[in-house]
């Protein structure tokens, strides 16, 4: 008797009509055309909104290539990629730029915070490019502010804050808007024990309480329990 084939690794997720986020056939390839090579292959991603999804994976593997296409910062080869169901690849840098601002969160595991600002600015920037420092924008900063801990350090600059900390405010700034879409580059890697428990399960919380569609990319496997799915990333593929 015939035994049925093994199912394919679940990728996609949820039903592509449900997607917040959807890769489909995403391929990247980086370097000179006559030798490229390839980051990504043929990604399929789908993911719900309130759905938390962690990617591991070894160095290399392509784990920060998926979040920059997911998230519009670069244009994949080929494939397409929706995010709140319009299509980046078929608009130009401007409208992908406004589209990011609109539906997208992105805490980068460097925090690239403007030196010039205090910790409370960092965030209060973000809403006012958007066009809603309203009070209820105020009264959010100031709430995520105390959630990673960052209160007595509001009004610091960069300069005086440590790498931790300076993570703590990157995530905290990505969170202000409640965007549809959060990507997250190793939220954890500065963090101490306690410290990175409390960052993921505030983006647990916070994914859950605004029916966020959230990618965290993560070498932190102690952490991953918070995630409802981990895939994994290998040689550009994940599974």
């Amino acid at each position: 008797m015939n035994q049925p084939a093994p199912a394919p690794a679940d990728t996609a997720g949820p039903l592509e009509r449900d997607a917040v986020l959807r890769l489909t056939g995403v391929t990247l390839e980086l370097g000179h055309r006559q030798q490229p090579v390839t980051a990504l292959d043929q990604v399929e991603l789908a993911v719900g909104p309130g759905e938390f999804v962690a990617v591991t994976g070894p160095s290399g593997s392509g784990k920060s290539s998926l979040l920059a296409v997911a998230g519009g910062l670069q244009s994949p080869t080929r494939g397409t990629v929706h995010v709140a169901g319009t299509d980046l690849t078929g608009l130009d840098e401007r409208g992908r730029t406004a589209h990011r601002r609109r539906h997208i969160g992105y805490v980068f595991q460097h925090a690239n915070l403007f030196a010039s600002l205090t910790a409370r600015e960092q965030l209060l920037l973000t809403a006012h490019i958007a066009g809603r420092l309203d009070a209820a924008t105020r009264r959010r900063v100031d709430e995520l502010l105390d959630a990673v801990g960052m209160t007595a350090r509001a009004e610091h600059r960069p300069d005086r804050l440590s790498g931790g900390e300076r993570q703590r405010i990157g995530l905290a700034r990505a969170l202000v808007l409640a965007p549809e879409v959060l990507l997250v580059d190793e939220p954890t890697s500065a963090l101490d024990r306690a410290r990175a428990r409390d960052i993921v399960d505030l983006l647990a919380a916070q994914t859950r309480a605004h029916r966020t569609a959230t990618v965290m990319v993560t070498h932190d496997h102690e952490i991953l329990d918070a995630a409802d799915r981990v895939l994994t990333m290998r040689d550009g593929r994940l599974s």
